[in-house]
């Protein structure tokens, strides 16, 4: 009975792509930045399994002996956002960019939004960080009750209301309604509830966001290992960026710890099949809230979590970590940054060795479908072959 747990370290992006300059972000490397930032970290499993060997990795400890296998991928579709990225290693390759709304969102777009979900008015309509809109604009909202509608550099159209003012179901409503609406001409990638609670400028966003996203454009790894019979068990956030395609069982957690508390309660559960885990804490909480440290201390949280993992793991058993773009916490940008991901294998069946660097997100996708020996018409390349003993 083979399991593979997959786990995405939210944009840990270890260094600029070739085409960071047609996004904006040359010199942008998450992990190095944040090492510098912190004065160093204390990773040893994540040094053990060969994150300082990856190519590009310049402050991390070297190891002469790995216990893992580990490389890096790049970007091969359009953009840098969380549904790209997560898309690409389950097998969709985006030609196209999602759409992005910089200067906000049309008159068209609002007045239709606000016809459906019977609104007079919404606050905001720009690019804005969430915690900086809710803390400019809260007050606002709780004497009004308009929702405040932002977006960022990704291809998101956020809905943030105080739970106390936009109950939670009507809040998820008013989602559901500009999910609907946001495809074609208009398309986005995500609609994103983001309830807070607070009062009088001071408010804090909960855990119950929820994402809406599109149904992948293509056939995913998930479908196909349903399709075989296989259980997909997803934690945090990865049942929203497939619309649950594919999805056997899932939970939406809080933080990164209460994610690897989820994924190993699944290891328990599940006996055969793919256990993917989103760890949003990196991105959500520091990346793009420009906090080194606590990206920092995230990091070297997970990497205490690590042995908690390996332990009950079988032998046919494979870990793969990854990420999904980067969100480099020391640049001026608040954005997602077009980074290489990392790649690390472990497993008592894997070979250590240098995967070096991949073409696409998509080879993961692929190893994983290889690994259940599933046919599949994903464009990607397998590196199965490469770390099996």
């Amino acid at each position: 009975m083979k399991r593979v747990i997959l786990v995405v370290m939210d944009s840990l992006g270890v260094g600029e792509l070739p085409d960071a300059d047609l996004y904006g972000d040359v010199g942008s490397h998450t992990l190095d930045n944040t090492y510098k930032a912190c004065g160093g970290l204390k990773i040893d499993n994540l040094e053990k399994l060969g994150f300082g060997n990856i190519e590009g990795v310049k402050y991390l400890n070297k190891v002469n002996s790995s216990i893992g296998a580990y490389g890096k991928l790049m970007e091969k579709s359009r953009g840098k956002d969380t549904v790209t990225g997560h898309w690409e290693i389950a097998g969709v390759i985006l030609e196209t960019p999602l759409n992005t709304y910089p200067n906000g969102f049309s008159k068209e777009i609002i007045n239709e939004f606000l016809n459906k979900v019977n609104k007079k008015d919404i606050l905001g309509n720009c690019v804005a960080s969430g915690t900086e809109i809710i803390e400019r604009l809260g007050d606002e909202h709780v004497k009004t009750g308009y929702p405040i509608v932002y977006t960022s550099a990704d291809s998101v159209f956020q809905i943030a209301a105080h739970e106390d003012i936009v109950p939670l179901e009507e809040l998820y409503n008013m989602c559901s309604i500009a999910r609907e609406m946001l495809v074609g001409e208009n398309i986005v990638g995500r609609v994103i509830a983001r309830p807070f609670i607070g009062s009088n400028g001071e408010y804090k966003r909960t855990s119950n966001r929820r994402d809406y996203a599109l149904d992948p454009f293509s056939k995913t790894m998930l479908e196909y290992l349903y399709e075989d019979g296989k259980e997909v068990a997803a934690v945090g956030k990865i049942e929203d960026i497939y619309n649950k395609k594919g999805v056997t069982k899932a939970v939406h957690t809080k933080n990164n710890m209460d994610g690897v508390d989820a994924t190993l309660r699944y290891m328990d559960e599940v006996k055969e099949g793919l256990i993917f885990t989103n760890l949003v804490d990196f991105d959500m909480l520091y990346g793009h809230r420009n906090d080194p440290k606590g990206y920092g201390k995230a990091i070297e949280d997970f990497d205490n979590r690590l042995e908690e993992i390996y332990s009950k793991m079988s032998d046919e058993d494979i870990l793969i970590l990854t990420a999904d773009h980067g969100c480099d916490p020391t640049t001026e940008s608040t954005d997602h940054s077009r980074e290489y991901i990392p790649l690390l294998v472990y497993g008592k069946n894997i070979n250590p060795c240098n995967i070096g660097t991949r073409n696409s997100f998509t080879d993961i996708g692929k190893t994983v479908l290889d690994y259940f020996n599933i046919k599949n018409d994903i464009n990607g390349e397998s590196f199965l072959s490469n770390i099996l003993k």
